[in-house]
């Protein structure tokens, strides 16, 4: 719990980039909620997918799918079909205006 509550006291970005690297802090697991502020007051929500340690599929740990946590499909395949964005790295992911909600 002490990791969480670090986690939670640092600035923005620097928390959501601590949030989406380490999936044992996120408290929806194998999800964790995004959202993005647009230009003329427009939010987009999303979620990260810990895909390896949930299903065993690489390559999605920097993935924002677009949806909200309701909105998430009960079949993986069902998710991997959602649009979404794909980036490199958590600090991609920040840069792009992505913030843990």
């Amino acid at each position: 719990m002490a990791e969480t509550t670090t986690a939670a006291l640092l600035p923005e970005p620097r928390r959501s980039v601590v949030f989406m690297a380490t999936p044992t802090l996120w408290p929806l697991w194998p999800f964790l909620p995004l959202v993005r502020q647009r230009a003329g007051g427009v939010v987009e929500l999303g979620v990260l997918f810990d895909a390896l340690h949930a299903c065993g599929l690489p390559d999605f740990s920097a993935t924002v799918w677009l949806t909200n946590l309701l909105g998430v499909p009960r079949r993986v395949a069902d998710l991997l079909a959602l649009p979404r964005q794909t980036f490199d790295s958590p600090e991609e992911v920040a840069e792009a205006g992505w913030r843990v909600d």
